[in-house]
């Protein structure tokens, strides 16, 4: 029987790794970082996924079983055994479990196993396959490279299911919980597996898959920040509310477009192709089973905001094939002002802003100059944010 590893033990391990390992009869172990979570799966040894709009697919994931970070020769054990290994820790969180595949990798090699291992990386991040080759080159022993690059790929897929907390209610019957939107498939990059996978239904090995991840990433994230910083603006609470709102959904249209025609530039995209795609995302921000907060998506804005992230990173794509991102300056304009007061990242971007100005942050945090192009066009849409009374201060 396959026996998979994952790493990270979230709503998308749980919600969608774990889940389509179990519909598929699958081995698997989480390895989580945070010990209660990791006590807690291994307490309970089962959790429920509900499909939002199709109760009929509800799940029960049962014989759930976790190893901490900290249980270092136990997960080194398990990645020596593994057939196959998927990560879900969140793209700035990749380098932090290179040291621990290294040591696994190189367990692996030392009790003569010779058999290709694959790991996918499940993030919305930049690269994230070639943060982990790169780093575990670096960490594992000379003796093993030759062996890790000829047997071990690293592969990347694009994660198009959302998992989202369910209710306070819902959690006191079950703590690990996770609501999840009506995808199945798990599409990734097949040019860079190394020897065959072990069949798992809805994994999706794809030729040709350059440019599907940043694709995905500045169109659904890219749409996702601009519904979510706009509608906090606005005041509302929920996603899909935000997202049917007409002056918000003009500036959203705008944002596809612009992400399209440079996506199809810089990819070869058949632009009727990639209007559908985003079509799809539309959808999905539209949806009113998808019970999904603004407080949720927009959270974490200082990361949200760095240069390659979903609005900045888009913007910059955009320019680079000369396209003016009007609509992406104005989603950046209003992630500049999302101060929620639930969420210390959020505070803590305002108390730059109110100290040091717009200006530091477009220079420090996004990496944009002020007095550039992008610069002048964004502080101009905070401007209008204001003239228009979305944003309240000065």
């Amino acid at each position: 029987m396959a026996f998979s590893v994952i790493f990270g033990a979230g709503k998308i391990a749980r919600g969608f790794i774990a889940h389509l390992l179990y519909l598929d009869k699958h081995e698997y172990i989480f390895v989580e970082k945070a010990r209660p979570l990791v006590d807690l799966i291994n307490e309970r040894r089962q959790y429920t996924v509900n499909v939002l709009g199709r109760p009929e697919r509800n799940t029960v994931v049962k014989g759930a079983k976790a190893l901490s970070f900290e249980d270092r020769d136990r997960v080194v054990e398990a990645i020596s055994k593994a057939s196959v290994i998927f990560t879900a820790v969140g793209g700035k969180n990749l380098k932090e479990i290179v040291p621990i595949l290294a040591d696994g990798l190189a367990a692996r090699f030392t009790s003569g196993c010779r058999d290709s291992l694959n790991i996918i990386t499940c993030e919305n991040w930049k690269q994230p396959a070639d943060i982990l080759q790169s780093g575990i080159e670096e960490a594992i022993e000379g003796k093993w490279l030759d062996l890790f690059r000829h047997t071990v790929g690293i592969t990347e897929a694009v994660v198009m299911r959302s998992g989202i907390e369910p209710d306070a209610a819902a959690l006191r019957e079950d703590p690990l919980a996770v609501n999840v939107s009506d995808y199945w498939e798990l599409p990734l990059d097949a040019d860079r597996l190394k020897g065959k996978l072990p069949p798992i239904e809805g994994v999706k090995p794809m030729k040709g898959f350059n440019g599907f991840l940043e694709r995905k990433f500045y169109t659904y994230n890219a749409a996702n920040g601009t519904v979510s910083f706009l509608g906090y603006l606005k005041g509302y609470k929920m996603l899909a509310d935000a997202a049917h709102d007409e002056e918000i959904l003009d500036i959203l249209m705008g944002v596809y477009d612009e992400t399209s025609r440079a996506l199809c530039a810089k990819h070869h995209f058949p632009l009727e192709e990639q209007l559908a795609f985003a079509k799809t995302s539309l959808n999905k921000l539209q949806d009113y089973n998808i019970v999904d907060s603004i407080e949720r998506n927009a959270r974490d804005p200082i990361r949200k905001l760095g240069p390659d992230d979903r609005l900045v990173g888009a913007a910059r794509m955009v320019m680079e094939h000369g396209i003016l991102p009007v609509n992406l300056a104005t989603s950046i304009a209003a992630a500049l002002y999302y101060d929620n007061p639930v969420d210390p990242i959020a505070l803590k971007l305002k108390e730059i802003r109110t100290l040091k100005g717009i200006d530091h942050i477009l220079t420090d945090i996004c990496r944009i100059d002020p007095n550039g192009r992008l610069g002048l066009l964004v502080k101009e849409k905070a401007a209008l944010l204001r003239e228009k009374g979305w944003v309240k201060e000065g």
